[in-house]
């Protein structure tokens, strides 16, 4: 079986393509159409991914837009993972970090329930929350390091010895990646800090949300985010992809917007690392 790094960049290679499109459909916003369906989020998700798969190198769910939805929404990732061609990374993205058993237990949710590919995961409370989900070279895992949000300065950038807290972050993945599967989560509006990821950790993969509605940069995040062969960089879009039409048409739009996003990223990557 391939490793996740591997795995990654076949994918990328294949498709031509760092671009990710986040799955966190707000029943609210769907087309009012597929409300007639027995479970409108599944064929939201079914129609997106049947539009872009060929685009993407992979798919990012966010678990709580599926949790809100009560009994049924744990029904409605396991059949939102089934429509996703295989080849593709998916991603669960559900920041998990507990004691050391209960970890052990989300990472069996995810990997063995599920059948994600690899998911996000808080480090705050150390290697023992994080270990259960680096047990697979073939499964990836995505530790926080420096996010977009508001709050990140509230402890990300607190100076210790010299150094923000999130290089330590990163030098502790650096080293409990021994089956080479780690990667980190860098928030796009942060291109500075990007910059300073990637000169840290040369060939570990870089989960980049933020380009979209979010206002990232999407020519920084592929320069910054990159390694030196162009590759490596997961750049996430959600609302912007997701929600470019409410209308009937909205798959078909939404194919527009990521071969758009696609395109433009392929232009800049040509720009810095094709020679």
């Amino acid at each position: 079986m391939p490793s996740f790094y591997e795995e990654l960049r076949t994918i990328q290679r294949k498709n031509g393509s760092l671009l990710c499109v986040g799955l966190d459909p707000d029943i609210t916003k769907i087309p009012r159409t597929l409300l007639a369906h027995k479970d409108p989020v599944y064929e939201f998700n079914k129609r997106i991914i049947e539009a872009t798969s060929d685009l993407v190198c992979a798919y990012k769910l966010n678990l709580a837009f599926y949790e809100s939805l009560g009994q049924g929404g744990w029904e409605t990732v396991h059949r939102t993972l089934e429509e996703i061609p295989e080849a593709i990374v998916t991603i669960g993205d559900a920041k998990r970090g507990d004691l050391g058993n209960s970890a052990e237990m989300y990472a069996r949710a995810l990997f063995d329930g599920h059948g994600f590919t690899s998911c996000t995961v808080n480090p705050y409370m150390g290697v023992d929350s994080v270990q259960p989900f680096m047990k697979n070279p073939s499964q990836g895992v995505f530790v926080l390091a420096v996010t977009s949000n508001v709050g990140a300065k509230d402890f990300q950038y607190l100076s210790v010895k010299g150094k923000p807290l999130y290089e330590y972050v990163i030098g502790r993945v650096k080293k409990w990646n021994t089956a080479k599967n780690c990667g980190l989560v860098v928030g796009a509006t942060r291109p500075r800090e990007l910059k300073r990821v990637r000169g840290l950790v040369p060939d570990m993969p870089l989960l980049i949300p933020g380009v979209g509605a979010q206002g990232g940069d999407l020519g920084l995040a592929v320069r910054y985010g990159c390694d030196s062969r162009g590759e490596m960089a997961i750049i996430n879009a959600s609302r912007s992809i997701l929600y470019a039409s409410r209308g009937g048409d909205f798959a078909e739009v939404a194919r527009s917007a990521a071969t758009a996003m696609r395109e433009e990223m392929n232009r800049w990557r040509e720009e810095y690392f094709v020679t």
